[in-house]
């Protein structure tokens, strides 16, 4: 899809953060995915959305989301300081950020623009 003035783009999934985080790490994670992808259009489909949300994941985090074993890990660039600073909690990603993101995406593009 080209860029155009109407179009909808990622900075619009993320414009307002979730009311609660799994680990003190994924409020970083989600502000760094949301700059990395910041300006780029909303795929058309859901599993394009999806795609480039794991993409950038792995890109950010350092692991793939879909087959990574672990429920949390350790990002040492998300660490800010306190007790469990930069622990990303990787099931509350795959359960409801990243699911989020995703319906979040596909109702920006089923609406009128």
């Amino acid at each position: 899809m080209a860029h155009d003035d109407t179009a909808v783009n990622m900075d619009d999934v993320f414009k307002r953060e979730p009311a609660s985080w799994g680990l003190r790490g994924d409020p970083h994670v989600w502000r760094a995915l949301r700059e990395h992808l910041s300006g780029q259009d909303i795929p058309g489909s859901a599993d394009e959305v999806a795609s480039l949300l794991n993409r950038g994941f792995t890109e950010l985090v350092g692991l793939d989301l879909l087959s990574y074993p672990a429920s949390s890990v350790y990002v040492e660039r998300y660490a800010r300081g306190g007790m469990s600073s930069g622990m990303v909690d990787l099931d509350t990603w795959r359960r409801r950020l990243m699911p989020l993101l995703v319906k979040r995406a596909q109702r920006l593009l089923e609406a009128p623009q």
